[in-house]
């Protein structure tokens, strides 16, 4: 048996969720989920996962400081992230550069943002490209 590559969805939205594990599970993948930045972080260091589909804006601890953690542990740093939301693109990458900003070092960013609601067709393409580099 191969060892599918894990997919870890960090989303707060029950329904983005299904639509996202369902379409890693149809195409291979094992999907990993979390409903938020804490959960989400607390599954990333258990996990190592192989790629990780997060969502920007959550209650309480959100996408950007889960994305700020992962890229600034040793072990989970080099994960491949794509970022998820509602946000137009140019917001989240002003956010990361004023974030840059205060940071000893900057911060990667993401290998893709995606405008929600995502197309299956083009996430699963991004996906597979990711994960066969």
């Amino acid at each position: 048996m191969e060892n599918k590559k894990v997919i870890l969805i960090v989303d707060d939205e029950a329904d983005m969720r299904f639509f996202l594990s369902t379409l890693a599970k149809t195409s291979g993948y094992e999907p990993v989920l979390a409903k938020n930045g804490k959960e989400g972080m607390q599954k990333a260091l258990e996990r190592t996962p192989d790629l990780l589909i997060l969502d920007v804006m959550m209650p309480g601890e959100g996408g950007i400081q889960m994305y700020r953690q992962i890229r600034t542990d040793p072990n989970l740093k080099h994960t491949p992230i794509i970022m998820l939301s509602a946000i137009a693109k140019k917001t989240f990458y002003h956010y990361l550069s004023m974030l840059n900003v205060k940071m000893d070092q900057a911060i990667a960013s993401p290998q893709a943002y995606i405008e929600k609601p995502p197309d299956a067709g083009e996430l699963l393409a991004l996906i597979q490209s990711i994960l066969e580099k």
